[in-house]
């Protein structure tokens, strides 16, 4: 269902009338008016942006040239915002997550945003388990007590018996890619420990406000290292924190995942669509949200998919296969 023309952020996943980066600004929308908004993303995408967020300020949604990880998309919005407001405290968030309870999710943000107003302090939020996950990565935390604990390292992504083993541990989070902090403190941070990246969009900055700010962009932007966040900075700081989230989050990575976040009926089946039908069918994902009439029978633990006039039956157990199918 996610494609290069449109990937996930800009879908209605779960059939409500809204897509992932609706929810992601409605979810944040009581935190900071919405002047303070900030979207980066690829310049493919910014009329997208612009129609399904017609509230942001048109400036404030930063296109980047080329794909360069999420260090340099990072660095660009707060050397911009940095100009506008240099104590800004930021929170930085994926636009393609789902959170089931938004009230404790700002609460948990709110504390965040009050421990890394002051001080040199990053924190970055962390979900509380809730079985072995083996699609991501997760956080190793000190037993500090108190919300807010020391991060004592970063783990990628286990095997089943290793993330089994981190369950059982108690002391190691889900890395959700969200992060706090206040702009001081990563723009010092960047040029620390990758002062190459820093130097770049020091130069990006000198044309920020100006008619050449495009042509800077789009000639340094594309020559920034390509490293992540977490290898930039997260991995090498040692005034790395983590406060622990439970408001039901997920990447919905997954069709599995989705299924889980959706209403199932007594066959434990999930429909999106007006207009399907099951008859014996049990465990099923079925999303055809603009389907005339998707008639099923018999089916059990499968996923089916219609998109654009593509369709898609595959059993739950095999849907990691789902990329090589399309090949």
């Amino acid at each position: 269902m996610s494609t290069p023309e449109c990937p996930k952020q800009f879908i209605d996943v779960l059939g409500i009338g809204k897509t992932m980066i609706q929810m992601t600004v409605e979810r944040f929308a009581p935190l900071c008016p919405m002047e303070n908004f900030w979207v980066v993303t690829g310049a493919s995408y910014v009329d997208i942006v612009r129609e399904q967020l017609p509230d942001i300020p048109a400036g404030n949604i930063l296109a980047e040239p080329c794909a360069r990880n999420t260090a340099p998309c990072i660095a660009y919005a707060c050397w911009k915002i940095r100009l506008q407001d240099p104590s800004a405290n930021i929170v930085v968030s994926p636009s393609d997550a789902f959170v089931q309870d938004a009230e404790e999710f700002r609460r948990v943000i709110g504390e965040a945003l009050k421990f890394t107003e002051s001080g040199k302090r990053i924190v970055t939020v962390g979900i509380t388990p809730t079985r072995p996950e083996t699609g991501y990565g997760y956080i190793q935390c000190a037993h500090d007590g108190g919300e807010i604990l020391s991060v004592m390292s970063f783990c990628e992504k286990p095997s089943l018996d290793v993330a089994k083993q981190y369950l059982a541990d108690g002391n190691y989070l889900w890395n959700a890619g969200i992060f706090v902090w206040n702009v001081a403190t990563i723009v010092e941070s960047m040029r620390s420990y990758v002062p190459d990246l820093a130097e770049k969009m020091d130069r990006m900055a000198e044309s920020f406000g100006t008619e050449g700010e495009s042509d800077a962009v789009n000639t340094v932007f594309p020559t920034c290292e390509k490293i992540s966040i977490d290898y930039a900075v997260m991995e090498k700081a040692d005034y790395i924190f983590t406060v622990p989230g439970d408001f039901g989050w997920s990447d919905v990575g997954t069709w599995g995942s989705l299924r889980t976040l959706l209403p199932q009926d007594e066959n434990g089946n999930a429909v999106v669509g007006e207009n399907v039908h099951l008859y014996g069918c049990s465990g099923c994902i079925v999303h055809a949200p603009h389907a005339s009439s998707v008639v099923l029978e018999g089916l059990h633990d499968s996923i089916v998919v219609e998109r654009d006039g593509r369709l898609l039956v595959c059993r739950l157990s095999e849907e990691q296969h789902i990329k090589d199918f399309e090949k």
